[in-house]
């Protein structure tokens, strides 16, 4: 049995890497070494060169060990073509095969293969002995043991059990599941080299703004199943001839002299008709979805990055595997509970431009009300075993504990008030999240603080400007288990070196020790915060 053992960067010098996309394979390497099982995701923001990274892998992999064989995988031809040209531009004569039914090509015999998982789900006996399987948009494999990643993985496994899995996505969560490292689950730790802060600072990617509508499409009567809105009756109650008429012409009066404008919208008849009106409004436009002939689609995209369509709708189709950095608006008509399907959709408009600085994001779903700015997003949390306590409200007329739902209480028949609407509010650049305050950090002071929710131990560390300012305080959770705490101490330990403080042995310090040890190093010159809830979240630190 061969087991893959991943090079530490020998040809990577040669690449034409970003700093922070060779950040993200110095990182993963780090994480193999200290992990002998396992399987981790680099987290990437949408525009950050997610090919560049499976390239320079690939290469360095089988440069380095040229017996290893790889398998890159994803579910969208569209991506498979993007990576595979990627895969060229950073090494011309790789030994490389493609193998999608969709792309009518079929190859499982060259070192380095790209392939759709829906042509190969059942082909592990085809493709043999794997060493390292890459799966872009790592979001899509199932946390069950189910479906055909998980199907065709464990089939692999069999056949080397020493195979390693690495995952690459912009948004690390599934529906109803929470994180995709919440066991069970396939992948074991996700690493986040860049923020999309960085990235926008940096000017990799444009930033989005976000404008109130008039109109907000309403959910309101419409059933939920696994999580997310039933697609059906989402449908009917957002497509209705008024509201697709008061949408047009609110994003015609809002759009101005915007180039390339991307409808998502709530069902296929839902795109068939905004595509319609938009047409009647003299607007160039047309429509993409699942049934629409591939050659069909080809030609519409095509058209719309000359420029000869303005305007394309669609349903289900252009959230992942699109790219036209020249999208200046999107329109959001889908309401969604899924934040990785928000993350996708707004991150169509965030690559560089040729004509403007940004994307206009016009959201009549209430999509950035319901899953927060970009940069902050939450995922919804997994459900619980049902063994806890049920929610209950107090019945002001005979104090009877009620359930959280009922409208009127069992005991005294007395009606609870109506709770008043959600208010929507967006302006600005709430959908970015960037924009903070800044306070000239005259010290710093490192602690163990005691969670009075939890009761847990957390590092936290305050912020202190002149006399009139009030300190910052944020936390981090550097002894709780999986993401979280990793997360947590990943960031503590790049504070601490850009303070000056270069003791790799932080991570296995006890919170005293880690306290005690950063109250050494340098404050930052400069803080960046920003009011998150009823806490300020850091979003910049700079030291002199």
């Amino acid at each position: 049995m061969r087991r893959l053992c991943l090079g530490f960067g020998s040809f990577l010098n040669h690449m034409q890497l970003r700093a922070y996309q060779q950040r993200a394979i110095d990182e993963l390497y780090a994480w193999f070494k200290a992990n002998a099982q396992g399987n981790p995701c680099l987290v990437l923001p949408t525009g950050s060169g997610k090919s560049h990274i499976i390239a320079a892998l690939c290469k360095d992999a089988v440069q380095s060990f040229p017996e290893t064989r790889i398998l890159m995988l994803t579910h969208v031809k569209e991506l498979i073509v993007q990576n595979a040209e990627k895969m060229r531009e950073h090494w011309r004569d790789a030994p490389l095969g493609v193998y999608s039914a969709g792309l009518n090509t079929r190859c499982l015999y060259e070192q380095i293969t790209f392939a759709g998982i829906q042509s190969v789900r059942n082909k592990a006996a085809q493709i043999g002995f794997i060493d390292l399987c890459i799966i872009d948009e790592a979001h899509t494999v199932s946390h069950h043991d189910a479906g055909g990643y998980r199907k065709l993985i464990n089939d692999l496994t069999s056949i080397n059990p020493a195979l390693r899995v690495i995952g690459l996505t912009a948004s690390p969560y599934r529906l109803g599941h929470g994180y995709i490292t919440d066991k069970p689950a396939l992948f074991d730790a996700l690493i986040e080299p860049v923020s999309i802060e960085e990235l926008v600072r940096d000017g990799y990617l444009a930033p989005l703004r976000s404008k109130h509508t008039s109109l907000v499409l309403s959910t309101a009567g419409v059933h939920k199943r696994g999580g997310e809105f039933i697609a059906a009756e989402l449908q009917s109650a957002v497509n209705k001839k008024m509201l697709n008429e008061e949408v047009v012409r609110e994003t015609i009066a809002r759009a101005e002299d915007r180039k390339a404008w991307l409808f998502f919208c709530s069902g296929v008849d839902h795109a068939e008709n905004i595509c319609a009106i938009l047409q009647d409004n003299g607007i160039s436009a047309a429509c993409v979805t699942g049934d629409t002939p591939i050659a069909e689609r080809d030609k519409i995209l095509s058209d719309f990055k000359s420029g000869k369509i303005r305007a394309i709708t669609n349903m289900n189709v252009l959230s992942t595997g699109f790219d036209y950095p020249d999208i200046d608006l999107i329109a959001m008509l889908r309401p969604t509970m899924s934040a990785g399907l928000y993350v996708q959709m707004t991150g169509r408009g965030m690559r560089p431009k040729s004509h403007t600085d940004h994307c206009l994001i016009l959201d009549f779903a209430g999509v950035v009300q319901q899953h927060g700015p970009i940069t902050a997003v939450q995922p919804q949390k997994r459900k619980g075993s049902g063994d806890g306590e049920a929610p209950v409200k107090v019945c002001d007329a005979c104090n009877e504990l009620c359930h959280i739902s009922a409208k009127v209480c069992p005991a005294c028949d007395t009606p609870f008030p109506v709770p008043p609407p959600r208010k929507y509010e967006l302006h600005g650049d709430d959908i970015m999240g960037i924009e903070g305050t800044d306070l000239i950090v005259t010290a710093w002071n490192w602690r163990k603080h005691v969670s009075h929710t939890s009761g847990r131990n957390l590092l936290a560390v305050s912020y202190y400007g002149g006399l009139s300012d009030m300190p910052i305080t944020e936390y981090f959770p550097v002894g709780y288990p999986g993401y979280a705490g990793d997360k947590a101490i990943n960031n503590v330990l790049a504070i601490a070196q850009k303070g000056g403080l270069f003791d790799g042995g932080l991570n296995v310090c006890t919170i005293d020790e880690m306290a005690h040890n950063l109250n050494q190093a340098r404050a930052p010159a400069i803080i960046e915060y920003k009011k998150d809830g009823k806490y300020n979240r850091v979003i910049r630190r700079e030291w002199a």
